[in-house]
């Protein structure tokens, strides 16, 4: 395989691979508390003297492992891929049940039939039994869940529910001037970001060795708004027109190597014998 060919191939895909996270960005533009995924592209080198100095491995030698072939070394490829942690903008709804965040590192507790996941996403309402859920139907911890397993409930005849900046609910029942408290919300904040994993549905999985321990005075929670996504759609386009100009200059580099330089060698293979 021609060196330039094999250089043009591995960008190409690393395009595509750009490509490909950039368009699942532009889909959630709309997902309540979606954070925007980014990627790393670098060279093959910087792996290679990340790892050299591990080696012997079995049958070599660091001397022999100091030798890197030079077109391998360059091809661009995908070495890491990252979320942006960062507070989207905040739309205000009103809704009583539609809570934000105001600390990045802030996350909704919730039950889903994978185990307690976090979520930034907090358009919240009740269930038919008056339990407080997500839309996806996942119900919304209380910080007290692991002492009592019960969760967010109101009855029929609850009104005027408050939230305050802690995430602590109180309301008012006919007959009662005074507002009585209720839950508190499970808020979480992981002592390793990085460590939490996209688990489908806008939710993310803790890490197993960090404890669930619920925040308390936080002063971070709003009600009546929601945590819209982090994604710029005009860098994000941009960033789209780029990979697929970027893909094209691959296409054009590949098809000289494959059709200009290989009829060029053909045809001095030719006037040579003739």
């Amino acid at each position: 395989m021609q060196n330039g060919f094999y250089s043009a191939a591995g960008g190409m895909v690393a395009q595509f691979s750009r490509l490909d996270n950039i368009a699942n960005n532009l889909a959630n533009l709309n997902t309540n508390g979606y954070k925007r995924q980014d990627l790393v592209v670098g060279d093959f080198l910087r792996l290679y003297q990340e790892k050299r100095d591990e080696l012997p491995l079995e049958n070599q030698t660091k001397e022999g492992a100091k030798f890197t072939h030079r077109t391998v070394a360059r091809v661009p490829q995908v070495i890491e891929s990252y979320r942006d942690m960062s507070i989207g903008a905040f739309s205000q709804t009103g809704n009583t049940f539609d809570v934000a965040l105001k600390e990045k590192n802030l996350f909704f507790a919730v039950l889903t039939p994978d185990g307690v996941k976090l979520s930034k996403d907090g358009a919240f309402t009740l269930n038919d039994e008056g339990v407080l859920t997500t839309k996806q139907g996942h119900k919304v911890l209380p910080a007290d869940y692991f002492q009592n397993g019960s969760f967010i409930e109101f009855s029929t005849d609850a009104g005027n529910i408050e939230l305050d900046k802690n995430g602590k609910f109180s309301y008012l029942v006919p007959g009662n001037e005074r507002f009585i408290p209720g839950k508190e919300l499970f808020l979480v904040e992981p002592k390793s970001v990085n460590n939490i994993k996209p688990s489908g549905d806008n939710l993310f999985t803790p890490d197993s060795a960090d404890p669930l321990t619920p925040m308390t005075s936080s002063g971070a929670v709003s009600q009546g708004f929601l945590e819209k996504s982090n994604v710029n759609a005009i860098k994000s386009m941009v960033g789209m027109i780029e990979a697929h100009r970027l893909v094209g200059m691959y296409q054009k580099a590949m098809d000289t190597q494959m059709n200009e330089m290989n009829r060029d060698t053909i045809d001095k293979i030719a006037s040579s014998r003739a």
